[in-house]
C-alpha cells in the first residue's frame, strides 16, 4: 500500500530521499507508521484500563466479564489520572535524552522496544505487580517517544521555512488519529470479550508493527535524527548517574519504610507521584520565570504563558476524565447499546479520535475563511471558548447522570454528546496552546517549551488524581456535586481569561 502512495519527487533536495509521500519526504510514512501503530497500542491499551481495573468490582457493568483487578470506581480514577500524567511528565525527560544522550532516532528505538515490552508485561496473568510494572513501562517508552519522532519529523524538511511543513505535521497528526479509532475497536473487543490479557498482547503486536516500521524505514530518515545534539560530557554524564541513583534510592527507602510498616495502599503509593506531577510543573515555569538572563519583553510574555498554563490544566483536568469518569459511567450505567447492536463500553475511546478526523478540517478552514474577513478570534478568545465548552460538556453530563439515578441504563448517544463538545473544545485549545507556546518561548527554552506545554496535562491529572484520591480527599468525581462543581469551574475560567484578555494581551507583546 505504501508503494501506491508515494510518487516522483518534486524536491529532490530533501535528505535521503528521491521518492514522496503524498508530495512529502519518503521519511514521513516511516514516521506515520510508527506513530500510528504506537497510537494503536497506546490507545488500545488505555481504552481496557478503566474497565479492566473495574472488572468483578462494584463499578463494573451487568454482565461483563471477570478476572480484573475489582477496584473501586475512585481508586480507578486515581490511577489512570496518575498513568496519563507520568505519560506526559517524562516527555520531558525523553527529549532531554534524545538531545544529550541517545538522539532522537535511538530513543525512538529504546522507547519502541519499552513500550511493546510494557504490553507484553500487562499480558502476563498474575494480578498487580505485572499489572503496574507494565504500566510503568509503557508510560516510559511513551515518555521517550513523543517529543523525539516528532523533532524527527520535523528534521525531514528544509527549515522552518519549508512550505512542507505545516502540511507534514498535519498527515502525521492524522496518523495518531486512526490508530487512536481502531485500537478500541480491535483491541477493547478483545480484551473485553474475549480475554483481558490476549487484548494487552495485541497491543503489543501493534507496537511490535511500529517497531518493525521504523527499523526498515530509517533509511528514509533525515541523518541528523541519529545525532546528538548536545553530547553530555563524562562529568555531566557521572553527576547525572549519581543523582538518578540517589533519587532511585530514596524511592526504594520510601516505599520500603511503608511497605514495611504495613501501611502500604495503592492510593499511599499514587500520593507522591500526584505530589510530583504538580510540584515539577510548577518548579518548572518558575525556574523560567525567574531567571535573569531573561529579556524584560521574555519576562512579560511568561507572566502572560502563565494564564494560559493554568488555563490548559484547568481543561486538561475534565477532558482527560473522559477515560476515566466518564468511560466508568458508560461501563456501568449506559446501556451501551445501538440499533440492536451491543458493542464493549471500551468503544467510547474511538469517539474522540473519530470527531478529531471528522472536525480538525472544518475547524482548520474555518479559522481561515475568519482571519481574510479580519474576524478570526484572538488566541485568548479561542482558549476562553474552550474552557467554557469542557465546562458545558460536563453540565451536559449531569442530563444522563440525573437520568441513571433511579438504576436505568442511559443511552450511549449521551456519552457521544460529551465526548462531541469535549473534542470541539480540545480543537479551539489544543492547537493554538501548541502554537502560542513556540510564539511566547523565551530564545535561551525554545527547545524545552514544547514539553513545558505537556505539563499541563501533567498538572491537570494530578488535581484529578488528587481530588478522587479516598487516602486524601476522597471526592466522587462522578457523582452530580462534583460534575456540577468542574463544569462551574471550567466556566468560570473561561469567563475568567476573556474578562482578562487585555491584560493578558499587553503581557504577550506581539503575539497575537
Amino acid at each position: 500500500m505504501a508503494s501506491s502512495l508515494t510518487k516522483d519527487s518534486v524536491r529532490p533536495e530533501t535528505p535521503g530521499t528521491d521518492k514522496t509521500f503524498f508530495g512529502h519526504p519518503r521519511g514521513l510514512a516511516t514516521l506515520f507508521m510508527t506513530e500510528m501503530w504506537e497510537r494503536f497500542s497506546y490507545y488500545g491499551m488505555k481504552a481496557l484500563l478503566t474497565v479492566y481495573l473495574l472488572s468483578g468490582g462494584p463499578g463494573a457493568g451487568k454482565g461483563s466479564m471477570g478476572g480484573g483487578l475489582a477496584m473501586d470506581v475512585a481508586t480507578t480514577t486515581v490511577i489512570v489520572s496518575v498513568y496519563s500524567a507520568m505519560v506526559y511528565l517524562l516527555a520531558m525527560p525523553g527529549g532531554w535524552l534524545g538531545d544529550r544522550v541517545w538522539g532522537p532516532r535511538k530513543t525512538v528505538a529504546i522507547a519502541a522496544v519499552t513500550i511493546m515490552c510494557g504490553h507484553l508485561v500487562l499480558a502476563l496473568p498474575g494480578g498487580q505487580a505485572p499489572f503496574f510494572a507494565g504500566l510503568a513501562l509503557v508510560a516510559a517508552g511513551s515518555g521517550l517517544l513523543k517529543a523525539n519522532i516528532s523533532t524527527m519529523v520535523g528534521h525531514l524538511y528544509n527549515g522552518p521555512d519549508d512550505p512542507r511543513r505545516d502540511g507534514g505535521f498535519t498527515i502525521f497528526y492524522m496518523g495518531i488519529n486512526m490508530g487512536a479509532f481502531f485500537a478500541p475497536l480491535v483491541i477493547g473487543t478483545v480484551g473485553q470479550k474475549v480475554n483481558w490479557h490476549l487484548g494487552f498482547g495485541l497491543a503489543a503486536v501493534g507496537m511490535g508493527i511500529g517497531l518493525a516500521s521504523f527499523l526498515l524505514g530509517t533509511r528514509h530518515l533525515n541523518p541528523v535524527s541519529n545525532v546528538v545534539p548536545k553530547p553530555l560530557s563524562s562529568e555531566e554524564r557521572t553527576s547525572w548517574l549519581r543523582k538518578g541513583l540517589g533519587w532511585l534510592l530514596a524511592a526504594v527507602v520510601f516505599y520500603g519504610v511503608v511497605g514495611g510498616t504495613g501501611h502500604f495502599t495503592m492510593n499511599w503509593a499514587m500520593i507522591p507521584l500526584t505530589i510530583i506531577g504538580l510540584v515539577i510543573p510548577a518548579g518548572v515555569l518558575l525556574r523560567i520565570k525567574r531567571d535573569k538572563e531573561l529579556s524584560s519583553l521574555e519576562q512579560s510574555k511568561m507572566t502572560g504563558y502563565i494564564w494560559f498554563f493554568v488555563a490548559a490544566a484547568v481543561f486538561w483536568m475534565i477532558y482527560d476524565q473522559g477515560a476515566s469518569t466518564v468511560q466508568a459511567f458508560g461501563e456501568g450505567k449506559a446501556s451501551n447499546m445501538m440499533f440492536g447492536f451491543d458493542f464493549p463500553s471500551s468503544w467510547y475511546q474511538s469517539v474522540n479520535a473519530l470527531f478529531i478526523m471528522a472536525l480538525a478540517p472544518v475547524f482548520a478552514f474555518v479559522w481561515v475563511w475568519l482571519n481574510r474577513k479580519g474576524k478570526e478570534p484572538s488566541t485568548i478568545v479561542k482558549f476562553s471558548m474552550g474552557l467554557v465548552l469542557i465546562g458545558v460538556s460536563f453540565f451536559f453530563f449531569l442530563i444522563p447522570l440525573g437520568m441513571a439515578a433511579n438504576g436505568t441504563a442511559v443511552s450511549p448517544m449521551w456519552l457521544v454528546g460529551i465526548y462531541f463538545i469535549q473534542t470541539v473544545g480540545e480543537l479551539c485549545l489544543s492547537p493554538v496552546g501548541l502554537s502560542v507556546t513556540t510564539k511566547m518561548a523565551p530564545a535561551k527554552y525554545a527547545s524545552q517549551m514544547m514539553g513545558v506545554w505537556f505539563l499541563a496535562v501533567t498538572a491537570g491529572d494530578s488535581i484529578t488524581s488528587l481530588l478522587s484520591n479516598p487516602a486524601i480527599a476522597d471526592v466522587d468525581l462522578g457523582g452530580t456535586g462534583a460534575v456540577l462543581g468542574e463544569a462551574i469551574l471550567a466556566a468560570l475560567a473561561g469567563f475568567a481569561v476573556w474578562m482578562y484578555r487585555r491584560k493578558v494581551k499587553s503581557l504577550m507583546g506581539d503575539v497575537n
